[in-house]
């Protein structure tokens, strides 16, 4: 769907059909930005994909706009998510994907995320961002294009709000690792409740839920770099009490089962 599956892509530049660019956004950014995605995709017909839940927010910049269902808009923000979207798109699809932390999401739209959560809407509707859509689309090549995110990017997060030390801190514990959320409470100094309701504010979700999304997430970059290895092996690898409760979260965040969709990498779309 428009170059959503390269969230986490394997390869710089893919072809067959149309391109995907992978992007890095400039070092000043890597606390905010994870990663741009361009792609140029012919007209395909009709397709319906499922986005997974993910550990980023995603912005679409739409240059060139394909036909989306009436519930996802030109160049959409995807907040983060604990259940799997359906999105339906036929037509040329040619634009950049913007993949933001919470950190970046929180100074560049400037609102609290939990407005975000589960939800698909228009950038035009969080940010001024008409006129850099209409420099992306006259650059001469996608390099000028990143270097253009990067430059509108870096002005507008530095003018930002920031993330309150502690949800910031709990964010960057739950994408490390397995971590109790009543432990995480301790390391703060807030009572569990404090934290469940500041970080669900500023990031979207609670923090036991941002946790099995980023496990998962692991699981997919595990696969990714090992995809020689067992079911049974990526569950004790990653932090599961076994292969049945892997299973079982895969199902709950993508709407498959491991064995329906099998080991690709970057397994963050899947085409229906």
């Amino acid at each position: 769907m428009g170059g959503w599956g390269l969230v986490v892509p394997r390869r710089h530049i893919v072809r067959a059909p149309g391109e995907r660019i992978l992007g890095r956004p400039h070092p000043v950014l890597a606390a905010h930005v994870s990663s741009y995605v361009a792609h140029d995709l012919p007209d395909a017909g009709a397709n319906s994909w499922q986005v997974t839940p993910l550990s980023v927010l995603t912005w679409v910049i739409d240059i060139d706009a394909p036909a989306r269902g009436r519930d996802v808009p030109a160049s959409p923000v995807l907040g983060l998510r604990d259940r799997p979207l359906r999105v339906e798109q036929a037509g040329r699809s040619r634009g950049i994907v913007v993949t933001l932390t919470p950190l970046g999401s929180y100074a560049l739209f400037g609102i609290p995320l939990r407005e975000l959560a589960n939800s698909v809407v228009a950038a035009s509707d969080l940010l001024p961002a008409g006129s850099l859509t209409g420099r992306l689309a006259e650059a001469v090549d996608w390099p000028e294009r990143f270097r253009l995110l990067d430059e509108y990017l870096a002005a507008r997060l530095a003018r930002g709000p920031q993330l309150a030390a502690p949800v910031r801190y709990a964010w960057d514990r739950l994408c490390a690792g397995p971590v109790r959320v009543d432990l995480l409470a301790d390391e703060i100094g807030w009572s569990r409740q404090h934290l469940n309701v500041r970080f669900r504010e500023q990031i979207g979700l609670n923090p036991r839920t941002v946790g099995r999304i980023a496990r998962l997430n692991r699981v997919l970059a595990l696969l990714d770099r090992a995809p020689s290895l067992s079911w049974a092996e990526v569950a004790h690898s990653s932090g599961y009490s076994d292969q049945a409760h892997l299973v079982r979260e895969f199902r709950a965040l993508t709407g498959h089962s491991p064995t329906e969709v099998g080991k690709p990498a970057g397994l963050f779309v899947s085409p229906r």
